[in-house]
């Protein structure tokens, strides 16, 4: 008998859950159906600041594969603009309606919703952007930026040649897309409740990103809160802080995510205390027959030992391909994260791995932080550029918590080196013996990785002997 497997969301965690299913599982055995809400499916979201800036030139560009792909070549019938509403586990079926109102690839005319019948579900709704509880906000000309829907809207007004723009929020998305509207000759204002931007960083490192927004021409508003926006005939007009009025043609707010779990907690699926739906490590839910994976999941911190939820495609991608094994008949387990994250902000290249000197405070760490300074390459050889790297290591046994860099092109993918230390719970003295590569081309003969280690090992063994 052929099984029927629905997927909840086009986009990474989905397809790669329904194309590693196929792989194991031909098209008399179970077919698969996909409902993707937007116009868009298996694209790259962290693309939408570079198609905004300009340096990606259409849209389309951004797109893995197309739905005809999927149908033709994998027989998965991919239908977008079809949203699911509703999850019914006792019916084994989900309601779909039509998002496009003329019938569309999923049929339904833009009316009720239909009924569709499943076997096995995987739920990939992502995240949805946070939206301040302030006046204004559902003003036109205030954008968020979470689908490839969102970054062709944006694409749209940026077209229009606004003047000045300002941006609520200095996170990765908020600080990529203050970037992308400077090099559309854009006025650019942040504003940001905390005192500096990039908060997941320790605060020495974060200043370095502030002073690369300034050189930018970015005006930061740091330390502000944000209480509203004046809206005239619909549209936004200015953001209001407390102490300022900011003039905006346009406002792009980049205050982070949160797991979209909602539909599948109405159906009575358990979601944990980041408000991610709760998963085994083999993505299967609490529900029979029900497996979810990508940003509205919850997942586990390698190092804190504590449940996350982190939205990064890195993830979502993993999730639905161990998600799309086992549904096959495989066997697959997603072991967790380390929170590893990298970023461009103007020349500067940012990354952290593992936990901030507050993230292991809270975990129960006793950390100790160390910064050296160094170059991205041979200091004598051209190009050379300068970089920070810090490490935190836990004071009682040298293990490696977390680690950030900020530097110039060549640093930043250093912390992929170190992100691997902080998975094998390496020691800073341990990693003083890395066989790291040289030439002076790109780096100098002693790596920034094996000095900050070395440095941080030598600061280790000081406190301990004042102990």
């Amino acid at each position: 008998m052929t099984e029927r497997l629905v997927v909840i969301g086009g986009d990474a965690a989905g397809m790669s859950a329904a194309s590693q299913a196929r792989r194991r599982r031909g098209p008399d055995d179970l077919r698969i159906v996909a409902f993707e809400k937007g116009a868009h499916a298996s694209y790259s979201a962290c693309g939408i600041p570079y198609l905004v800036g300009g340096e990606v030139a259409d849209p389309e560009e951004l797109v893995s594969r197309r739905p005809e792909v999927f149908r033709d070549e994998f027989d998965i019938d991919l239908r977008l603009h079809s949203e699911v509403v509703e999850i019914d586990l006792d019916r084994r079926a989900v309601a779909v309606r039509d998002t496009d109102g003329g019938g569309g690839a999923g049929g339904g005319g833009g009316g009720a919703p239909r009924w569709e019948p499943f076997d096995r579900l995987v739920v990939a709704t992502g995240a949805v952007p946070n939206r301040p509880d302030v006046p204004g906000v559902e003003a036109e000309g205030v954008y968020g930026v979470q689908t490839l829907d969102d970054g062709t809207a944006l694409l749209d007004a940026v077209a229009e040649k606004p003047e000045r723009a300002v941006v609520v929020g200095g996170g990765y998305i908020g600080l990529e897309m203050a970037e992308a509207l400077v090099r559309r000759g854009i006025r650019v204002s942040l504003v940001d409740l905390a005192e500096q931007p990039m908060s997941t960083l320790d605060a020495d490192m974060g200043a370095l990103v502030a002073d690369a927004l300034r050189d930018l021409g970015v005006e930061l508003h740091l330390g502000e809160r944000l209480e509203g926006f004046e809206v005239s005939g619909g549209r936004v007009g200015a953001v209001r802080t407390e102490n300022r009025a900011l003039p905006a043609d346009l406002v792009v707010l980049g205050l982070g995510t949160r797991p979209n779990s909602a539909l599948a907690e109405a159906a009575g699926i358990p979601v944990g205390e980041t408000s991610g739906i709760r998963t085994d490590r083999r993505m299967r839910t609490a529900a029979e027959g029900v497996w979810a994976a990508g940003d509205c999941v919850e997942t586990f911190h390698l190092v804190s030992r504590r449940p996350v939820a982190i939205a990064l495609g890195t993830h979502a991608n993993k999730q639905g391909r161990v998600a799309g094994i086992n549904i096959g008949g495989g066997y697959a387990a997603f072991p967790g994260v380390v929170g590893t994250a990298i970023s461009k902000v103007c020349e500067y290249e940012v990354a952290r791995t593992g936990l901030s000197t507050a993230e292991a405070l809270r975990a129960g760490f006793e950390p100790v932080g160390v910064v050296v300074e160094s170059t991205t390459r041979a200091g004598y050889y051209p190009g050379a550029l300068p970089m920070k790297t810090k490490m935190i290591a836990d004071r009682a046994t040298g293990r490696l918590l977390g680690a950030q860099i900020v530097g110039r092109e060549g640093a930043a993918k250093r912390i992929d080196t170190l992100a691997i230390a902080v998975w094998h719970e390496m020691t800073v003295e341990e990693m003083t013996g890395l066989d790291l590569s040289y030439a002076p081309p790109f780096s100098p003969v002693w790596d920034p990785v094996l000095i900050t280690a070395r440095k941080t090992a030598q600061r280790l063994e000081e406190l301990r002997g004042r102990d």
